[in-house]
């Protein structure tokens, strides 16, 4: 992985010794699978709402659509797989299936791509208590290998929002929704009916 993508964690909201974990295990994910092209994004918000309930949201990966900008749904075929589609470029999808590889309760889920999917990626979700009375620290860590070919032009204007500003915003999103209920238009221009938390 390059200096330039590892300095990607290292401008995250996180402090430093999390961006520093951040960079480590994305550099150690894309090592163990050869990707050396990677990119990594890594980011935390703070979430005035109790672990487990950040996490159990989260970990329903059909909720994931009400506040990640791209995504258009996600297919949860059991507990571990689930089928991810994303909106694209001239109204094309990208897709992948994902396994979850572990998953701790109220502290951690990490999932891998599978073979066959339009982008590899793996990643995790870290969830730890904030300080008193703030909540629950959300940790996001992205690895994702950039494709060739025609598919790959399409991933890049997909991603030609700098990924980092994205996941900023995404989980800018998942802090409203959970913290209010609601995502703001001003946040979510575009969120209509799925920006909703019930």
């Amino acid at each position: 992985m390059s200096k330039d993508h590892v300095e990607r964690a290292l401008e995250s909201d996180a402090p430093l010794s999390a961006a520093v974990h951040q960079r480590d295990v994305g550099k150690e994910a894309a090592e163990e699978r050869g990707w050396h092209e990677a990119a990594l994004v890594g980011r935390s918000v703070t979430i005035n709402r109790p672990r487990a309930e950040v996490y159990a949201f989260w970990r329903d990966f059909r909720n994931l659509a009400r506040f990640l900008e791209n995504i258009e749904r996600v297919e949860v075929g059991d507990d571990r797989r689930s089928h991810w589609v994303i909106e694209a470029p001239a109204g094309r999808t990208v897709e992948w299936d994902s396994q979850i590889v572990e998953d701790e309760p109220d502290s951690l889920i990490a999932w891998e791509s599978l073979q066959g999917g339009d982008i590899k990626n793996t990643g995790r979700i870290e969830f730890s208590d904030a300080a008193p009375g703030r909540g629950t620290l959300v940790t996001a860590t992205i690895v994702y290998d950039p494709p060739g070919g025609d598919i790959g032009k399409l991933i890049a204007k997909l991603f030609q929002k700098e990924p980092k500003v994205q996941a900023r915003r995404d989980l800018r999103r998942f802090k409203q929704l959970m913290e209010t209920g609601e995502i703001s238009t001003s946040a979510a221009p575009d969120a209509g009916p799925r920006g909703s938390f019930s």
